[in-house]
């Protein structure tokens, strides 16, 4: 079985459901990625799929479906995508494994690929447990 790249909350998929049917166009998910950006290095990206694009990854959970650029696969593998409100400001936010740091204003993250060795350990002893 392979490894599951991200998976989402419960309001991660609620948000991105609103979005799917508050949209103007068909929208088929939405599209994660990183770019080179800030001052800690890198963002995350987040934008609507209209119409899957190849070699992406495929992630399906909670009812809803997210795609992965390819070179954002490794720095995202273990992550969980969620949704948060407060009372001055909204958004996704990831909760990754993979992330060393962050700049202060939030706007961009330290990211280093995830340790596919690691990855195979823990699952390798998730799965004696089972």
């Amino acid at each position: 079985m392979p490894f599951a790249i991200m998976s989402l909350t419960e309001r991660a998929a609620d948000r991105i459901k609103e979005i799917i049917e508050d949209s103007d166009k068909p929208v088929a998910g939405v599209r994660v990625g990183v770019k080179n950006a800030g001052c800690a290095g890198m963002a995350y990206t987040l934008d609507y799929v209209e119409a899957p694009v190849d070699g992406d990854d495929h992630i399906s959970d909670k009812g809803v479906d997210v795609w992965v650029e390819p070179k954002a696969t490794l720095f995202l593998l273990g992550t969980v995508m969620d949704f948060t409100e407060d009372k001055l400001k909204s958004g996704f936010t990831f909760n990754n494994p993979n992330q060393d740091g962050a700049c202060g204003c939030g706007e961009s993250v330290q990211l280093k690929p995830a340790d596919l060795a690691e990855l195979a350990k823990a699952r390798a002893a998730a799965e004696a447990t089972h």
